[in-house]
């Protein structure tokens, strides 16, 4: 039996609002108010991250544009440099404690492509890494990008798999500093709408072996009430 974590599936939340509630989960598990490890699954409205090794060269139009398309824009503190979230975007972010997985980033980073892998492999979809490259692959295509931050061997941040997402809103920067055509989905590849719900549900039980969890799901209230933030929808 693996340790106990909290998956949460949250549906669209605007990304400023899910930073914080990582960020409350962060803290809690900090300062040693919560045990468990927790995953939010979620997706966004159409954003735009830039990450610490990112530039703004690598978005393609000016930020009043990105405005005028309802596009939002933060820079935040993950690794990795600009991706795009959106709805039809599973996005996944495991606040987990890495002490009980080694301590080693590499094997984190490892371990979510494998998750993401695994995930595929269900639908029929042959995936691989790439060598010196975080993210999974479909042949030459990009399907997945990661991007993590951990501190005091606590992370954030993390993956977004693109199942039936707009792909042409890559075409508004270069994601990972690539080129946009190289953005697939798996709507995409197998030429058929898949639901987002049934990526979920193959995802969780592979979260759980390759991290030797024991998820159990609660409601995006509960993780609120134990955090001690609220979401205010607007």
């Amino acid at each position: 039996m693996g340790k106990k974590c909290f998956v949460v599936k949250a549906g669209l939340i605007d990304y400023k609002k899910a930073l914080k509630l990582q960020e409350s989960v962060f803290q809690y598990k900090k300062e040693g108010k919560l045990q468990e490890d927790v995953v939010i699954l979620l997706q966004h409205p159409p954003t735009i991250t830039i990450g610490r090794k990112g530039s703004l060269k690598e978005i393609l139009v000016g930020i009043k544009e990105l405005k005028q398309k309802g596009v939002f824009f933060y820079e935040i503190g993950r690794g990795g440099k600009v991706t795009y979230h959106g709805p039809g975007q599973l996005v996944g972010y495991p606040i987990l404690d890495l002490r009980s997985y080694g301590r080693d980033l590499h094997l984190y980073l490892r371990g979510l492509e494998e998750v993401i892998i695994k995930t595929l492999d269900e639908f029929g979809i042959k995936a691989h890494r790439k060598e010196g490259l975080t993210g999974v692959w479909i042949k030459n295509k990009k399907v997945a990008s990661i991007g993590i931050q951990v501190k005091s061997w606590i992370s954030m941040h993390g993956f977004a798999l693109n199942v039936n997402c707009d792909l042409t809103y890559f075409n508004l920067i270069q994601p990972c500093g690539m080129e946009s055509e190289v953005m697939t989905s798996i709507t995409k590849i197998l030429n058929k709408n898949i639901d987002i719900k049934e990526v979920e549900e193959k995802l969780i039980p592979n979260l759980a072996k390759v991290f030797s969890l024991t998820p159990k799901e609660i409601s995006l209230s509960l993780l609120q009430s134990k955090v001690g933030y609220q979401l205010i929808y607007s």
